[in-house]
């Protein structure tokens, strides 16, 4: 598992749809059929600067004129919607937004921060499209989701589960001369509106009115169905695969039901989550003699011990601590398995 973001496609994320169809729709459109249209989506701050067309700070900023900018911000796109259902579709088109602005102002800085110190203009040759957000975005990717150990390799590397998206970012990086500069501008963008300098959020954000403006007439068109919990069983497999196949699906679906139904109870009552008592495995169920001794095992000793810097990470995510000790307890201080108990519901 390379990604932290889930399997459950687009669901919950319309504005995220919406940025994967519509730019990259009109890049193709762009590229392969009105090729000489792609001047007026340059994205040029000479000629904004001198010219004043500021139509090009809309135009460039949004529309990738790069195939491999826009697969690549289209993928990362995709791996970021977990901020969109985390969120709320407002909070982060607000976020979008004060990114998007920021970076504007801030590639106007860096641009003639480099002519000054390098007699080099970049001004005419910064890539266009809707990169500096997606720069932005890692900033909430790297401080807010859990870093979980995929595979060990060479010593002290590893593969974990944002390995991928950090590869994506670095290709997109490294795609083009000066989209550095883009990139640098992005970053700092989503730290100061990440980190709520200046009470920027409150200012750069967007109203009410046009956030429901949006999901009346917007949202149904780019609206996912939720997606379906049956996982197909390979029709190839043999017997015994799929025989594990099922019952380790019966196995999720138990424990996602109970744990649903043991947090509406405390809700109710209030009090701590028993796991080990709500989730046992449905396997175990098979064999009443081996149940017993499991459980009388399971009461003879002590409480596992739990990573408090795994606790930190979960409850940095919005979890309580309680919560958060408990399913690391469950899942035997799987923080992937954790995460997912708790993201879903």
């Amino acid at each position: 598992m390379f990604t932290s973001t889930g399997s459950s496609g687009l669901y919950k994320a319309p504005l995220s749809k919406s940025l994967l169809l519509v730019p990259s729709a009109l890049s193709l459109l762009l590229t392969l059929v009105l090729p000489h249209c792609q001047r007026f989506f340059a994205y040029d701050l000479q000629s904004v600067k001198d010219d004043f067309q500021i139509w090009r700070l809309l135009c460039g900023r949004i529309i990738c004129l790069d195939l491999k900018d826009t697969f690549c911000s289209s993928l990362l796109i995709y791996n970021f919607r977990i901020f969109e259902r985390r969120y709320g579709s407002r909070k982060f088109a607000s976020f979008l937004l004060g990114s998007w602005v920021l970076s504007a102002l801030v590639d106007f800085i860096l641009v003639e921060a480099v002519w000054y110190s390098f007699g080099i203009t970049a001004s005419r040759n910064l890539p266009s499209g809707f990169l500096a957000p997606v720069f932005a975005l890692f900033v909430p990717f790297y401080c807010s989701i859990p870093r979980v150990q995929v595979a060990q390799i060479l010593g002290p590397l590893s593969i974990t589960n944002k390995t991928l998206i950090y590869i994506l970012g670095l290709q997109l990086f490294t795609s083009g001369s000066y989209i550095w500069i883009v990139a640098i501008s992005g970053l700092i963008s989503g730290v100061c509106y990440h980190s709520k300098m200046l009470q920027i959020h409150q200012v750069l954000c967007v109203p009410s009115w046009m956030a429901k403006f949006f999901s009346w007439t917007l949202e149904p068109i780019f609206s996912s169905s939720e997606p379906t919990t049956e996982a197909r069983i390979g029709m190839g497999a043999t017997v015994d695969i799929q025989r594990q196949q099922r019952m380790e699906l019966l196995d999720r679906q138990l424990m996602l039901s109970q744990f649903a139904q043991a947090r509406r109870q405390r809700q109710q009552q209030g009090g701590m989550i028993n796991w080990n008592r709500l989730f046992p495995p449905l396997r175990q169920r098979q064999n009443i003699n081996y149940q017993d001794g499991r459980r009388s095992e399971q009461q003879a000793s002590p409480a596992l011990e739990v990573s408090e810097e795994q606790v930190a990470r979960l409850m940095e995510m919005g979890f309580s601590r309680g919560d958060a000790l408990e399913a690391l307890r469950a899942s035997n201080n799987d923080l992937n398995v954790a995460t997912n108990f708790l993201l879903q519901h």
